[in-house]
């Protein structure tokens, strides 16, 4: 099993850059860089390129409906020769709000637009012939009547390092994880429990591997959560509590947001309308102390050194193939003595 954790969205992305270099040092596999409405992955995702020898350096996440997939493709081939093969692409769909708020775009079909822009970038990185499509929310070239009609098929001009880049696709919802099984190279999925994955997801990855192409090997899946080592380390996981309000409360809008109803399907549906109600309210603080005990506890990996190694197997039988962390420090000694400890525990 591998480590990866994600950077904080408001960090100072110059300083952040020695941290994960020290991060590398300690065993870190992979990094996700953020992207919201904040600074932009790739241009930092280069930044470390140069800053780091080892560690696979991915976006997490890029909306599909920010950048074309010739974009992202040649994105994805830029970071990828920078760091010499390192790079992981990391894809999702982000929700209306954030699309057609800040993007201007319709947030329309996205598992559709999702897989078919897997499939582009996909035929541009092979570079063997110019590219043509002709999918439901993406042409190319764009038909005669939807612009000037001038559009010709081409293909990347540069060769990228790798014949493709590892695609992952950030995904709660049925029907897109099912797209993601059978399309994907990995999956992100949030707030993942090992117990639960069967109840949430079961069917749709079960559909989606039947229906997987054996050339792209296993799903690759990155999941964790708040991670503390140590006798006094479950009490840290009260840290949590407030993002699972954040998340299940406000992140998307009532009837659009994945993490409620992915709670809700956990078996926590009076809980999660709860927290929701009293977070849209104002009452964050209610909506905090609303959130479950086992919940918090099922979603994080905190508590002694024999807890965390049981933590760990239980995802590794789930087929996480990526620990994913958010390390806690409790020594003041930083981040990558979490990581060093944990890699001693994961083997």
């Amino acid at each position: 099993m591998k480590i990866s954790m994600q950077l904080k969205y408001d960090t100072d992305i110059v300083a952040a850059a020695g941290q994960v270099a020290e991060l590398e040092r300690a065993g870190l596999d992979l990094i996700w860089v953020p992207e919201a409405y904040g600074y932009d992955a790739p241009s930092f995702m280069g930044y470390l390129a140069a800053r780091t020898e080892r560690i696979g350096i991915g976006s997490g996440i890029l909306s599909v409906f920010s950048r074309t997939p010739a974009l992202l493709a040649m994105t994805a081939a830029g970071v990828d020769a920078l760091s010499g093969g390192r790079c992981h692409l990391g894809l999702g769909s982000s929700g209306p709000q954030v699309v057609e708020g800040i993007h201007g775009v319709p947030y329309a079909a996205p598992v559709t637009r999702t897989r078919e822009t897997i499939e582009v970038m996909r035929a541009f990185w092979q570079r063997d012939k110019a590219v043509k499509y002709s999918g439901r929310s993406v042409r190319l070239p764009l038909p005669s009547g939807e612009g000037s009609g001038l559009g010709i098929p081409m293909k990347l001009l540069t060769p990228p390092v790798r014949p493709s880049v590892p695609v992952w696709v950030a995904a709660l919802g049925p029907k897109n994880v099912r797209m993601v099984a059978e399309t994907a190279d990995g999956w992100l999925p949030m707030f993942f429990v090992p117990e639960w994955c069967d109840r949430a997801w079961g069917e749709g990855l079960r559909d989606g591997s039947a229906a997987r192409d054996p050339r792209l090997g296993p799903l690759q899946i990155s999941a964790g959560g708040l991670l503390a080592i140590g006798p006094d380390a479950a009490r840290v996981r009260e840290v949590a509590r407030g993002q699972l309000a954040l998340f299940i409360g406000s992140m998307g809008a009532p009837g659009h947001n994945y993490y409620y109803n992915l709670v809700s399907r956990y078996g926590y549906a009076r809980e999660a309308e709860t927290v929701q109600r009293l977070f849209l309210s104002g009452d964050k603080a209610g909506a905090a102390a609303a959130v479950p005990a086992a919940l918090l506890e099922a979603t994080t990996i905190c508590g002694t050194e024999s807890y965390v190694k049981d933590r760990v197997e239980a995802y590794r039988e789930a087929g996480v193939t990526h620990l994913q962390v958010v390390p806690m420090p409790q020594d003041g000694r930083g981040e990558a003595s979490v990581v060093a400890r944990l890699r001693d525990l994961v083997g």
